[in-house]
């Protein structure tokens, strides 16, 4: 495999790792249990508001969800 793949490959599952956060945060709200973060005044708490995160800053968003939705 070519070195110039790696990079695409690596975004392609970032890509779909963000989609999938998306996916579980919709599953979660329309059951009524929605993840929720309040990090001072900010506050994550929307499906939509948890994929912008991941897709701008995904090192911190992602593991962000996964210990919120855990707990």
């Amino acid at each position: 495999m070519p070195a110039a793949l790696v990079p695409v490959l690596v975004l392609l599952v970032i890509l779909a790792i963000d989609l999938w956060v998306y996916a579980d945060a919709r599953q979660r709200a329309d059951r009524g249990a929605p993840v929720v973060v309040r990090i001072g005044v900010f506050v994550l708490g929307t499906p939509e508001t948890w994929l912008l995160g991941c897709l701008v800053l995904w090192i911190f968003f992602f593991p962000l969800y996964m210990v919120s939705r855990a707990g």
